[in-house]
């Protein structure tokens, strides 16, 4: 039986892992603490680590993996940009992901955001409950007819234009690798200028690399129209959120709504509702009325949360059993 210590853990991963893995020959134990370098220590005796978007996988907490015996990194999301793939190879520790869950949670997700802030249904839902009924500032517009960017079409961001379509919207997208089936509903690919300039809705589905991070920057906001709406379910590091707060104030950014943000490590998933918040920029993003944070839950629901642990359960029991799995990720 292998064993697998599993950390940032919440009621949720508990309660998901622990019943699709009953039957599997796998040895969970679980850790509310992040994975980095104060807690790498603990990985001792196990064979491997099943960690989280905001664990830290930098090369000196891989080389204490390594020197503890761990052969695994086992990551239950998607993305990977928070380890060290070089470092995890020159180690000899496989790397595995959860490539897809539910790109409909995700996408859908985005919808969410998107229709909140244009008909300001939290502000509504607020306002009734002290007794007021007014309409007055609650006013947004009609998604149908609009123009909308969706910048990567992977699967989630096919979904989210998948949607848009059926919305009435005209949906142009940008990605280094255009989907025919997408095209074949009318998604028109394009350059990023010319989604910069056209859309009234942008909403962001690619990972986060070198070549994305900070992606919407200064440069970016000042092609886009004034009053624009700006989604990100995907990576925090995609926008530059110093620029994104001079946006909002010049009025160029007309709604933002977040899932991620570039430093949520030291916030998302934690209760903070009893301390001071030392993050000058968040705290400046939660003072404007058009700006909506979510904290990274994006793919909570019942379906993506099965689809992860029996996925994550499949890649640890493929390396037990020396499986090459396609969900292994390698230096690039």
């Amino acid at each position: 039986m292998i064993s697998i210590a599993v950390f940032s853990t919440k009621s949720y991963d508990r309660e998901f892992f622990n019943k699709i893995g009953s039957e599997a020959p796998v040895r969970l134990k679980f850790f509310d603490v992040p994975l980095n370098e104060d807690t790498a220590g603990l990985t001792q005796g196990f064979d491997g680590v099943c960690v989280f978007v905001n664990d830290n996988l930098s090369e000196p907490v891989i080389k204490t993996l390594a020197a503890n015996g761990i052969g695994l990194i086992a990551l239950r999301c998607a993305g990977f940009n928070n380890v060290d793939l070089e470092a995890a190879q020159r180690a000899n520790i496989k790397v595995m992901r959860v490539p897809a869950y539910s790109p409909e949670a995700v996408a859908e997700h985005a919808l969410a955001l998107a229709l909140t802030l244009n008909r300001k249904t939290h502000k509504a839902f607020n306002r009734i409950r002290e007794g007021n009924f007014s309409l007055e500032r609650l006013i947004g517009f009609d998604l149908h007819n609009k123009t909308v960017g969706v910048i990567g079409t992977g699967k989630i961001g096919a979904h989210f234009a998948r949607i848009m379509k059926c919305m009435g919207c005209e949906v142009l997208a940008y990605d280094l690798y255009p989907s025919e089936t997408l095209k074949d509903i009318g998604v028109q690919y394009t350059d990023l200028d010319t989604l910069f300039k056209s859309a009234r809705l942008i909403s962001l589905h690619c990972p986060l690399n070198e070549s994305t991070h900070h992606l919407i920057n200064r440069e970016s906001f000042s092609k886009m129209q004034d009053g624009v709406m700006l989604i990100n379910t995907s990576r925090g590091a995609l926008i530059d959120t110093a620029d994104a707060l001079e946006a909002l104030k010049s009025g160029r950014l007309g709604y933002l709504g977040i899932d991620v943000y570039e430093q949520e490590e030291q916030l998302f998933f934690q209760d903070l509702s009893e301390h001071i918040i030392q993050d000058d920029l968040i705290t400046r993003l939660i003072s404007f009325p058009n700006v909506l944070i979510t904290a990274h839950q994006g793919f909570l629901t019942s379906e993506a949360l099965t689809e992860i642990a029996s996925t994550t359960l499949k890649n640890i029991t493929d390396y037990a059993e020396g499986i090459v799995s396609a969900n292994q990720v390698l230096p690039s």
